[in-house]
């Protein structure tokens, strides 16, 4: 065989370490796309997502058909509810697949290695369901099967369980794949890379967690900060201006001292400082730099060194971002059963820690770093008691004066080779009925006052995309980890980058109108949102419109509120 022409469809994957659902790009189709150009550098390598194929209707079928391989990404080993895009459904990989026939069909992805995860409180289906489908169902990493495809042009000699046993074996791959980004359909918008710093959980030792597949990968390999340094500036020089250090379980533990021996190795804050000192200076006026996980028991554990990498993530970083925290649940039986990493009182401590540290507010209108919570239900040993504790927990952190920028409550997703998968969703059954009432406890009583402390009203939010209409809005957020959505209720144009000012809160998200707001042509119903404007000021405002200059803006509103405004000419 002879494959020269290929085709790469991101159906989106969501990891414990790694998110590739728009405006992300995940690793998978970057090293899988420099995988083929080492093999063959003149080879047509197409990228599309899966919802550009919805959007082909038959014309995607068309264009598979006149591929010689066809290479499919999918898996949601942590499914949520995405504003950017709609992962690949099993129904399409089962209806699209059997439909194509001509090109060598390859499944990668989660949904290839572990299951395809559908939603929370489910047990995740084998891939065998669609294994007909496709000619290879790629159990080890991708990017090198398919080098050993490409390289054997055919599939009877290669090893589809085939990993890589480190990352010196794929950095060809990693900067020839970087040049994807360009067919992204967010590239030029508001496209963020994941970046992968190492693979495999320190606590892989004892176990791990009952639920999670990180620690399926092993010990800890690191890539060494030269190699993530050079792959960012090849993007970097590409037009990418977004970047997250997300692919991996905790960033704190980044090069750590004493990964395989002990279960929470002690952070080494200068070789974290080396990777984003590298990182500013090949691509100095990026717009986003974030992270993702951390484990808190790395925090709790090491309070001294945590501290230190904080305060370097802050000096190079963007602000918003936010350190995800598995803390995943605060009942100790449950805690104890599950092999999870914190204790009640450890969790909080760890809270505790990164507000000191990042709870100062930034240029663009968010607290620098700040904790995220995730906590996942339906785990070994869980009771009523579960839910109660864990509401009692976080209106604790609250009363406390803590800020965390995401509560993140799911049902657990049953993995195989993971404990969960000999319990299944036992528990989740039972207490199907109980988390709704408790999601929505907690998005009534928690979120809403935890937001409104995190951004409060007349907060500007600074860079915010707007991304999509609905009815009369537009809904916005800025680029990074945990975007806060922003419900501008107005229609605005789309794919531009705007400042907003916050007016009020939902339970995941805030209103903003326009900052500074046009006060000659705002319609009455969004004036009447600006912050601190009465009755008799808003009717000054429409009696005296047009407004030609600021001395007579400011003798109508005040000094104090004529920042919310521009002056342009009263349209017609």
């Amino acid at each position: 065989m002879d494959f020269n022409r290929i085709l790469i469809l991101d159906g989106y994957t969501d990891e414990p370490a790694g998110l590739g659902v728009p405006p992300y790009i995940d690793v998978y189709p970057r090293y899988i796309a420099g995988a083929v150009w080492t093999v063959k550098p003149d080879a047509m390598v197409k990228y599309i997502t899966v919802d550009q194929a919805r959007m082909m209707g038959s014309e995607f079928f068309r264009l598979a058909e006149s591929m010689d391989m066809v290479i499919v990404i999918a898996g949601m080993a942590v499914p949520g509810k995405y504003l950017g895009g709609t992962p690949i459904r099993l129904s399409e990989l089962d209806e699209w697949f059997r439909l194509i026939s001509k090109p060598l069909k390859i499944l990668t992805g989660p949904a290839a290695r572990f299951g395809i995860g559908i939603e929370g409180g489910r047990v995740a289906e084998l891939p065998e369901k669609v294994a007909t489908n496709f000619d290879v169902i790629v159990k080890g990493d991708p990017e090198v099967v398919i080098y050993d495809i490409l390289r054997e042009r055919s599939i009877e000699r290669i090893d589809p369980y085939k990993l890589r046993n480190s990352y010196s074996e794929i950095e060809e791959f990693i900067i020839r794949g970087t040049r994807i980004v360009l067919q992204h359909p967010n590239y030029g918008k508001n496209l963020i890379v994941e970046i992968e710093t190492f693979r495999g959980c320190p606590r892989v030792i004892t176990g791990g967690c009952s639920f999670c597949i990180e620690p399926l990968y092993g010990i800890p390999k690191f890539r060494d900060q030269k190699s993530i340094v050079k792959e960012i500036e090849h993007l970097y020089r590409l037009g990418v201006k977004h970047f997250r250090l997300g692919r991996q379980p905790d960033i704190f533990a980044y090069k750590s001292i004493g990964v395989g021996e002990f279960e929470f190795p002690k952070p080494n804050p200068e070789e974290i400082r080396k990777l984003f000192y590298g990182i500013r200076c090949v691509a100095p006026n990026l717009k986003t730099l974030h992270i993702d996980n951390v484990n808190p028991g790395t925090v709790y554990h090491h309070p001294d060194e945590s501290k230190k990498v904080a305060k370097i993530i802050i000096e190079y970083h963007t602000p918003g971002d936010v350190a995800a925290y598995g803390i995943e649940s605060v009942d100790p039986k449950v805690i104890k059963l599950n092999n999870l990493k914190v204790m009640p009182d450890e969790a909080m401590e760890a809270i505790k820690i990164l507000n000191e540290v990042g709870a100062k507010r930034g240029w663009n209108g968010l607290p620098e770093l700040l904790p995220g919570i995730n906590f996942v239900f339906g785990l070994i040993g869980e009771t009523k008691e579960t839910y109660h504790l864990a509401y009692e927990f976080l209106k604790e952190v609250y009363n406390r004066g803590y800020m965390v920028r995401r509560i993140n409550i799911r049902q657990v997703l049953v993995f195989p080779h993971t404990r969960m998968w000999h319990v299944g969703t036992k528990y989740i059954e039972k207490h199907r009925g109980i988390f709704k009432v408790f999601k929505e406890k907690i998005r009534r009583e928690i979120d809403v006052p935890m937001l409104r402390r995190v951004i409060p009203k007349g907060t500007i939010l600074r860079n915010v995309f707007t991304e999509l209409h609905e009815n009369n809005h537009t809904y916005a957020r800025q680029v990074g980890s945990y975007p806060i959505l922003v419900d501008i209720p107005m229609k605005l144009p789309l794919h531009k980058f705007m400042d907003f000012v916050i007016v009020d809160h939902g339970p995941r998200s805030v209103t903003g109108i326009p900052y500074p707001l046009d006060i000659n042509n705002a319609p009455l119903r969004i004036l009447k949102l600006v912050p601190g404007l009465d009755s008799n000021t808003l009717m000054r405002i429409i009696k005296c419109r047009p407004i030609r200059d600021l001395n007579e803006l400011v003798s109508i509103v005040g000094k104090d509120k004529a920042k919310y405004f521009t002056l342009k000419p009263q349209s017609r």
